[in-house]
């Protein structure tokens, strides 16, 4: 198991950034798959980026060149770059660990973007 802890969250105005991290119990360059994935109120939650151990990333089409997703190994933390902000971004921001053995969670970050 990989525990996960979010952070960065918080209230921006539309056109703003913010950066999330996820600091994670283990190496990430072990992981191989670590995403973010956002559940707004009365919504699925669905995946928004995602960064395999050979680097590789993907980006849901909604935040496709605004968000930016990236690595440490050194601080075994992963970012969101989130740039150009909108209202619709709202919601909260899980990072997921996907690994031989598991998948794990992190407890969720709330981030808000005012119009």
């Amino acid at each position: 198991q990989v525990q996960l802890v979010e952070s960065g969250g918080g209230l921006v105005q539309a056109g703003g950034s913010l950066r999330l991290s996820c600091a994670a119990s283990r190496s990430v360059f072990s992981i191989n798959r670590m995403g973010w994935y956002r559940q707004a109120p009365g919504k699925q939650r669905e995946l928004v980026a995602a960064i395999t151990s050979g680097g590789s990333t993907n980006y849901a089409d909604s935040v496709k060149g605004r968000f930016t997703i990236s690595r440490d190994y050194a601080k075994n933390t992963v970012y969101l770059q989130m740039n150009s902000l909108k209202p619709e971004d709202t919601a909260v921001y899980y990072c997921n660990a996907d690994h031989n053995c598991s998948s794990d969670w992190g407890q969720g970050t709330q981030v808000t973007v005012s119009s």
